[in-house]
């Protein structure tokens, strides 16, 4: 039975990785769950320099969610490098680094450092707000997608993910951009816009008024975007968004996800993602799939 997948020539040992921000940089969860279990563990975004993130409060529950406006808070590339990639190499695991800045210039610098580091890939955050363009995200305009997908793989040694966002209306016309820019593999989706109001203090449960709502309510619209991506593009898919066990994965890859990657469940199930891949082989015995890329995109 083989489990392993081909990420843009960056093997797998199976398709199950982390994902950005739920899971640090795995230092935590080392304690409760085999770190080399996984195919890949993707860190919190890393700048160039220490972003301190937005004020508090910044988590909400919702209903089959959560919503966050951590803003993406992070000790900067320097503390990172230190600190993270010596624990992470560790184990038996692909590393994969995502990138956050405010300017085509922050993620080049990111980029280019990390050139000298042994990480597998770098997943692009783009749904960072570009101050050139008045705070709009990077990945919410296909021609800002396409441009800073080429500049970034213009300075990258490793291969690129860009991380796409949902809040546009078309995904698949935002995945050709990022394939046209040269992106070695897209990643979707990152969280979908959302809102919360304390009805008895009648004020906004986030400082920041708005967050990124993720978690089971979400997948569907993540399922229907992966397959979109998939009918629209060539490279290799990471889907993710709301995945709490190995069917929900399993549903990801049918639509045409390559790799998926577990996100909110970490928060209240540390184990989830070591029982992800416990349940994605368990449903090959049971359906006799001998290798995995035989499930990928089978659902046309």
């Amino acid at each position: 039975m083989n489990t392993k997948v081909n990420l843009a020539g960056v093997e797998l040992k199976n398709p199950v990785m982390t994902a950005s921000g739920t899971f640090g940089s795995g230092e935590e969860y080392s304690e409760m769950i085999d770190l080399n279990r996984l195919g890949a563990v993707v860190t919190k975004g890393v700048a160039n320099v220490p972003w301190p993130g937005n004020p508090t409060p910044r988590i909400a529950e919702t209903y089959g969610g959560m919503l966050n406006a951590i803003g993406l808070q992070n000790p900067g590339m320097e503390v990172f490098a230190k600190r993270d990639i010596p624990f992470l190499k560790q184990y038996d695991t692909k590393i994969i680094v995502n990138v956050c800045g405010r300017t085509t210039e922050d993620y080049i610098d990111v980029v280019e450092r990390l050139g000298q580091e042994p990480v597998d890939m770098l997943e692009i955050n783009i749904s960072c707000p570009n101050v050139k363009e008045g705070g709009i995200a990077f990945g919410q305009q296909c021609q800002s997608v396409e441009e800073i997908t080429r500049e970034v793989k213009k300075h990258a040694k490793q291969p690129i993910i860009m991380k796409l966002s949902p809040n546009v209306t078309d995904i698949g016309e935002m995945a050709r951009a990022a394939e046209a820019g040269g992106a070695d593999a897209i990643s979707l989706i990152n969280t979908i816009t959302g809102m919360k109001i304390d009805v008895n203090r009648r004020t906004f449960a986030l400082a920041n008024k708005t967050g990124g709502l993720s978690g089971p309510a979400i997948k569907p619209i993540a399922i229907r975007m992966v397959y979109q991506a998939a009918q629209a593009v060539k490279i290799p898919i990471i889907g993710m968004g709301g995945i709490r066990n190995a069917e929900d994965a399993i549903e990801f890859i049918l639509a045409g996800a390559t790799a998926v990657s577990v996100g909110t469940v970490n928060f209240w199930n540390p184990y989830a993602a070591e029982e992800v891949v416990s349940g994605i082989e368990a449903y090959m015995k049971k359906y006799q799939v001998e290798d995995i890329k035989d499930l990928i995109g089978a659902v046309r």
